[in-house]
């Protein structure tokens, strides 16, 4: 069962000091609608990483003082029927989701594709499936991990193509807004 010990409360902290006084000064600059996407994807990431690699910081010292497990065999634990299999597939698809939706309102309009989120979906999963093993010696490299979170990750997607209509306006209205600031503000200077 998991448990919050001190060592995941040093990681937290980090992790809160770092938005503090790093990420939201500078998100905040660059407006509001911007603060509140990556603070949302930044609390997402966080949580991402409490429940797949914490505690961190102080596994450091012994990164390398256990054998770096691994699975190349894509669903080998579904085939086998190994452990609660349908429920890992589940929750690592259900886990990347929220990124799928969430890495395109980060992007500028022209980069927000299915290719570019999914391509990302990827490499979030891969980083943590080559951390984890090193980080604590309980996980393991999976590629069954890496597949599903990034089926998780194109579903994310796809919510965000529905729901696209209904924010794209909104936000284009936003940047009309600025645009006609920035106008205003360069003819005031004339």
């Amino acid at each position: 069962m998991f448990s919050f010990t001190i060592r995941h409360l040093i990681d937290v902290v980090t992790l809160l000091i770092l938005y503090i006084f790093v990420l939201f000064p500078k998100w905040k600059r660059r407006g509001g609608g911007v603060l509140f996407i990556w603070s949302v994807m930044y609390v997402y990431l966080c949580f991402l990483m409490f429940f797949t690699m914490m505690p961190i910081i102080t596994s450091l010292p012994f990164l390398f003082d256990h054998p770096f497990a691994y699975n190349l065999i894509p669903f080998d634990d579904y085939v086998n029927g190994r452990g609660d299999f349908m429920r890992q597939i589940i929750l690592n698809v259900i886990m990347t989701v929220p990124f799928g939706f969430l890495f395109p309102l980060t992007r500028r309009r022209a980069k927000r594709t299915m290719i570019s989120t999914v391509f990302a979906t990827f490499l979030l999963s891969l980083a943590i499936e080559i951390l984890q093993p090193f980080v604590n010696s309980y996980r393991s490299f999976d590629v069954t991990d890496l597949i599903t979170n990034t089926i998780g990750g194109f579903i994310g997607y796809c919510c965000f193509m529905v729901v696209r209509p209904v924010i794209g306006p909104k936000r284009r209205r936003n940047s009309d807004v600025s645009k006609y600031r920035i106008k205003h503000y360069a003819e005031a200077k004339r």
